[in-house]
């Protein structure tokens, strides 16, 4: 009896071939889009800067123009921008309208919380247990153990733009804890 070695059933290996490589191609596709944003989650965003700094971004997440902003804010104002790792810090206009050359990470050393500037009390107040810090980020009363982090913050073509600050603390003469 002669065996017959086209049956209709069984799918020649070319069909067989392009079935296993289309399924292959459907399940790649579909694990590479779903790691896609797990990756990019944990790569930092590269808006810029020199020197390793990052361009400081507006509520809005525009990156701050130095020239419109000394120009709409007074001087003494103290506004909330992201900062470094996107923290939020505050920016601090001067008596000249030029920007001083530090930020202060607005995250209390205590637990975490935001805190706000208290222009009656010129101080910053932690809404949470009462921590407060001068006006240049140093705890004067706890329970936060820690002053608030500083950032150097310069100018680079009309951008603000925050780096991180590892020289010793001028508030406490001590070598900065966050860095």
């Amino acid at each position: 009896m002669a065996q017959v070695s086209g049956s209709a059933d069984v799918p020649d290996m070319g069909r067989r071939q392009f079935m296993n490589f289309l399924a292959f191609g459907a399940v790649t596709g579909t694990a590479i889009g779903g790691l896609y944003p797990v990756v990019r989650y944990f790569i930092p965003p590269s808006s810029g800067g020199s020197g390793g700094g990052i361009n400081a971004k507006d509520a809005l997440g525009n990156d701050i123009v130095v020239s419109e902003y000394t120009a709409s804010h007074p001087a003494g104002d103290r506004n909330l921008a992201q900062g470094l790792k996107g923290d939020p810090t505050y920016v601090i206009v001067d008596e000249d309208d030029s920007i001083r050359s530090y930020g202060l990470n607005a995250i209390c050393t205590h637990l975490g919380c935001v805190v706000p500037w208290n222009v009656g009390q010129d101080r910053f107040i932690c809404p949470c247990h009462g921590s407060q810090y001068d006006n240049t980020g140093k705890v004067v009363r706890g329970p936060a153990p820690r002053s608030l982090a500083l950032a150097h913050a310069d100018v680079v073509d009309d951008k603000l733009v925050f780096s991180t600050w590892t020289e010793t603390d001028f508030r406490t003469d001590e070598d900065p804890w966050w860095a």
